[in-house]
């Protein structure tokens, strides 16, 4: 009979980089935000094959008024053919561009605001069972509109992005309700609320490091533009 292992952790719970050997890997396809590839990695002696989405990294932008309302936009996303209530976000499709500076960007052009409060309001992978995609959310507070409103850059997707503000509250609603579950409304919203019933104590600097992007980017599993 095979003796079975312990499997209760005893250590820290932290997420933390644990790369395995890769032994081989090939390239499968690759595009203008994601590439796929295929590594061959060991396991303990044992070798499998596990494809890999490599993604550029994006941000997300939850920013609340002085009445304490969300900012949603209502955009479609063709892959799962639906128009989705999200909050301002984009690629991280600039090379050497803070993220800070993408996040502050993204909320102007697609919302066509700006703001003098900035703080990291919460990290997550989106999906990696399969993707590298790491996004990092910010809050932005101290809104104020921009003089010509929203900047006409978009195309297709991004041509009409009609804004809808929510208070936090109904926010949180509609997120355990079922009705809004885009990955960034979802854990931005509530991030937000729980930051909130904490009076926004656990704030992190907008600057604050991200290890986890570094780790991606140190190990090549970012697709860089």
């Amino acid at each position: 009979m095979t003796e079975s292992r312990d499997e209760e952790w005893a250590g820290s719970v932290a997420d933390v980089g644990e790369p395995r050997s890769v032994v081989a890997s090939e390239g499968k396809f690759t595009g203008h935000i994601w590439s796929v590839r295929t590594d061959t990695v060991n396991f303990d002696g044992q070798l499998v094959d596990r494809d890999i989405l490599l993604h550029l990294g994006a941000v997300a932008v939850i920013a609340i008024d002085d009445k304490d309302r969300v900012l949603l936009i209502r955009q479609y996303r063709h892959p799962v053919a639906m128009s989705l209530f999200e909050p301002p976000a984009g690629l991280l499709d600039i090379r050497g561009e803070p993220p800070e500076v993408t996040a502050a960007r993204e909320l102007a052009e697609e919302a066509g605001y700006q703001a003098a409060s900035w703080h990291v309001l919460v990290d997550f992978l989106n999906s990696p069972g399969g993707s590298s995609e790491a996004i990092r959310v910010y809050l932005a507070r101290g809104l104020t509109p921009l003089a010509g409103g929203r900047p006409p850059t978009g195309e297709a997707e991004e041509a009409y992005l009609p804004r809808v503000w929510v208070p936090l509250p109904a926010a949180k609603d509609l997120v355990l309700s079922g009705a809004i579950a885009s990955p960034s409304a979802v854990c931005g919203i509530l991030a937000a609320w729980a930051a909130k019933e904490s009076g926004w104590t656990q704030l992190r600097p907008a600057t604050t490091p991200w290890p986890v992007r570094d780790l991606l980017l140190a190990q090549g599993r970012v697709h860089l533009p």
